[in-house]
């Protein structure tokens, strides 16, 4: 009888690890699965290209991680003649769950793709060889644009001066090796509102710059904490300590007593990419946030993302914008 009991047991065991086997081959090997890149040709105007280099400079700072930033100055700004070329990491020591790296937008390497290919990476998470892209490039907020937009940024792209610069292969720890697999979707394309409704705008800029990635925390598996939607604190580790994102809620530990022409000067402050921008110390307060390039919006797109932000739920929390490593504390 206890033999009996002991097959059947094993028999059992043996029938879920299959099952568990299966089910990781099929993420592995069967996602993502989105359509295919669309047959797509951009034959854009000088509108379309000027406009896309404003969403790809100063709304969804494409340059931002693509080209190369100098953090030895205050806000990292990005170093001139770089624009497109890649390889900002985003390591393990940085908190990431593998190393990734941005990859080059010039022509050097996206003359092979076709537009349809550049579309469906920016809009899905898919490269052109079909595998997953890490969400460090926020695809899942990209696909809510209006694909007018994304068409103008890709037309921008194919303009930039090509620069040879071969990038590393992303790596992926387990479980993430797997669960990448899983994030890439089909677009859910929304449509740029009019800019007269600043909050529905403000709603949609918000978006397209990405603002929730950073300034929402996240707990150990890289979720959003619920009920903290721009609540800032998200950590980010760096060489000298721990950054940490401001509170963007209409809270008083927010902006909730900034008026919106602070607000709108808080960024154009930085948007002179000619200013010299003060040099930063080992060991001091530096920003990931790209002031500069965000600094390039509109005044009239700042205050629609104002206005949307001031419509949020304020959430009090008072952020620790930076806490230095010990040696550096040791030190002062």
């Amino acid at each position: 009888m206890k033999k009996r009991i002991g097959t059947i047991v094993l028999s059992v065991l043996a029938a879920l690890i299959l099952l568990v086997a299966m089910g990781l081959a099929y993420v592995k090997f069967a996602l993502p699965n989105v359509d295919p890149a669309p047959a797509l040709t951009i034959r854009a105007t000088a509108a379309q290209i000027d406009h896309g280099r404003y969403l790809a400079h100063h709304v969804a700072s494409c340059m931002d991680c693509h080209s190369t930033r100098d953090f030895s100055k205050l806000a990292g700004p990005m170093v001139p003649g770089t624009e497109g070329k890649g390889g900002e990491g985003f390591l393990r020591e940085m908190g990431f769950p593998g190393n990734y790296y941005a990859a080059n937008l010039t022509p050097y390497y996206l003359g092979k793709w076709s537009d349809g290919e550049i579309f469906r990476a920016i809009t899905t998470g898919v490269s052109r060889d079909g595998h997953a892209l890490f969400p460090v490039m926020p695809y899942t907020s990209y696909a809510k644009m209006d694909p007018a937009d994304i068409k103008d940024i890709i037309a921008y792209l194919r303009t930039l001066k090509p620069i040879p610069n071969a990038i590393p292969a992303a790596e992926s720890d387990f479980p993430m090796n797997f669960i990448i697999n899983t994030i890439p979707a089909q677009i859910q394309a929304g449509t740029r509102p009019d800019t007269t409704d600043h909050v529905a705008y403000g709603k949609y800029i918000t978006t397209f710059a990405a603002c929730a990635e950073c300034h929402t925390p996240v707990d150990g598996q890289g979720q959003p904490l619920p009920g903290m939607d721009f609540a800032g604190g998200r950590a980010f580790p760096m060489p000298a300590g721990t950054l940490r994102s401001m509170n963007i809620t209409p809270d008083k530990s927010g902006i909730g007593t900034w008026t919106k022409e602070a607000f709108i000067a808080r960024f154009k402050a930085y948007a002179d990419q000619t200013k010299v921008h003060p040099a930063v110390q080992e060991g001091e307060f530096n920003s990931l946030m790209p002031w500069t390039m965000l600094g390039g919006m509109t005044e009239q797109d700042l205050g629609a993302v104002y206005d949307y932000l001031r419509t949020l739920k304020p959430v009090e929390n008072k952020v620790e914008r930076f806490t230095p490593k010990a040696r550096f504390v040791a030190n002062r």
